[in-house]
């Protein structure tokens, strides 16, 4: 079962078994505007819940991608590197940025979903 959960840092998180994809929500993607690199944390890396494990730059700006959750990193989207604008084009599909082995799974849990998400960026 596939089930995406939010982060008021504006991260998705997929929980796929007990495997995790993160990116960046859509609505991120869109304040940050035409994203132009993206620099992934390496497999093997060791992120803490909260913590930055990825930087996203756009022509506005740049920002930091933060663990929604711990875990070891087991993946990043190497396609980003040539194509920074997948994470525009598709940001909670294509333009993931990183897989997480999860250290506490249950974690998963207390993260938005996609209706409490939807009505925390409303009252922005």
């Amino acid at each position: 079962m596939r089930e995406t959960r939010y982060t008021d840092q504006h991260e998705w998180v997929r929980l796929e078994g007990d495997e995790a994809t993160v990116g960046i929500t859509k609505f991120a993607a869109e304040q940050l505007g035409d994203v132009v690199y993206v620099e992934l944390p390496a497999k093997g890396k060791t992120v803490a819940a909260g913590a930055e494990a990825a930087v996203v730059e756009s022509v506005k700006a740049a920002s930091e991608v933060y663990a929604p959750l711990g875990g070891e990193v087991t993946g990043a989207n190497d396609a980003l590197a040539a194509a920074p604008s997948k994470v525009n084009d598709d940001p909670e599909g294509e333009g993931w940025f990183f897989r997480l082995k999860l250290s506490d799974p249950a974690a998963f849990a207390k993260l938005m979903d996609a209706a409490a998400y939807a009505a925390f960026v409303k009252g922005l």
